[in-house]
């Protein structure tokens, strides 16, 4: 049984890291002279767009999304969704120094969007509207499913690596990705990628303390 989970959970992951990659490429053909660094936001938001409706598409077909009523779920998901939005975006004020009310409001603004995106929405997928459960999750050894040590680790490496993407910004190294938050932005999808891969492996390599925790 966990094996199988463990599989239709790396081939979700492959599905959502195929998204990313597709969010970068048809923008590249359809808009002009698009690039990463030129064009940021437009990727940036490509790549929330992509990640989002395959996320919700994905979680939707595996069953894994708890059983509610389905507009009163909706409702409540995108209210947690902006709630945490408005969180964020407070926090990336807080720890990268960024003025929000600046000529970088849409950047910053876009960053939260992104984190939301990687992080939120994928617990919301998961384990729907229910703060009691989100609580459980990120607690320490509140993991009670394969899945909920999938939102562990995607979410935890989205957060460190828009961090470490943040430590690059103030060299004076006059690199185009050190504009903000591009640094920031590309640390955490490549973080958010990393965990996608390392998810599974972490969570069959330990399997055997996973299945005896959930007992």
């Amino acid at each position: 049984m966990w094996d199988s989970e463990i599989r239709a959970m790396a081939s979700a992951h492959a599905i959502i890291a195929s998204s990313v990659f597709m969010a970068t490429v048809v923008p590249a053909v359809l808009v002009e002279n698009f690039s990463v660094y030129r064009t940021h936001l437009v990727w940036l938001y490509s790549v929330c767009g992509a990640v989002a409706a395959v996320n919700v598409a994905v979680f939707g077909l595996l069953g894994v999304s708890p059983p509610a009523k389905k507009h009163t779920l909706l409702v409540k998901s995108c209210l947690h969704f902006l709630l945490f939005l408005s969180c964020s975006s407070s926090a990336v004020v807080v720890l990268y120094g960024a003025l929000f009310w600046s000529k970088s409001t849409l950047e910053t603004f876009s960053l939260s969007v992104l984190l939301s995106t990687l992080t939120t929405l994928r617990c919301l997928c998961v384990l729907g509207p229910n703060v009691q459960a989100w609580i459980r999750v990120f607690s320490r050894d509140g993991a009670m499913s394969v899945w909920d040590t999938s939102l562990q680790i995607t979410a935890g490496c989205s957060v460190v690596g828009a961090w470490l993407g943040a430590f690059p910004i103030p060299l004076d190294w006059d690199r185009p990705w050190q504009v903000w938050p591009i640094s920031c932005t590309l640390g955490a999808t490549v973080g958010f990628l990393t965990g996608l891969v390392a998810a599974p492996v972490w969570i069959h390599w330990h399997r055997k303390q996973l299945t005896y925790k959930s007992k």
